[in-house]
């Protein structure tokens, strides 16, 4: 079974399933400290009687649209286990040379206002595989710019309204 959780953003609520938002190191730690580990239950009493209700979990700087996107990555990619694939893949070279996932790609084109509020969102939740991919395709979109092509690219991201 399968631990529901809410996320709060700017008076909307996101139910989410645990093994979902767990992508984020924020959030995984934040429920470490919030729900019991129930592999650790070794006591007789009737756990029926504890409140079973989903954690809420504030995230008050990330908006709801871009919440939803973030959420959308994270469902696409709840049974792939980054922390072995982050053991494995080490080496800084490997994360440079490494090109975009072909889904990734197409899940992060979009305008440069979301792409940027993506790139924050995945900072702040600490979701580490989303923000590389997202930074990557910030890389793809300048790679073989001229000087003042690459400013006006990213005055379009730094400018456009948070």
């Amino acid at each position: 079974m399968s631990t529901q959780v809410i996320l709060l953003t700017q008076g909307e609520r996101f139910p989410v399933d645990r093994k979902v938002i767990e992508k984020s190191t924020y959030i995984k730690n934040m429920l470490k400290n919030l729900l019991p580990d129930e592999d650790d239950d070794d006591d007789e009493d009737d756990d029926d009687e504890k409140d079973n209700s989903a954690p809420e979990i504030p995230v008050q700087k990330v908006a709801p649209a871009t919440l939803r996107k973030v959420l959308e990555w994270c469902e696409h990619y709840k049974d792939f286990d980054f922390n072995q694939a982050d053991e494995e893949d080490e080496d800084r070279e490997y994360l440079r040379s490494t090109a975009v996932d072909a889904w990734d790609k197409k899940f992060l084109n979009v305008d440069a206002d979301l792409l940027k509020n993506i790139i924050l969102a995945a900072n702040f939740l600490n979701i580490k595989p989303l923000l590389n991919s997202a930074c990557k395709v910030v890389a793809e979109m300048i790679r073989g710019r001229s000087p003042e092509e690459i400013r006006e690219a990213f005055n379009q991201i730094i400018n456009s309204k948070s």
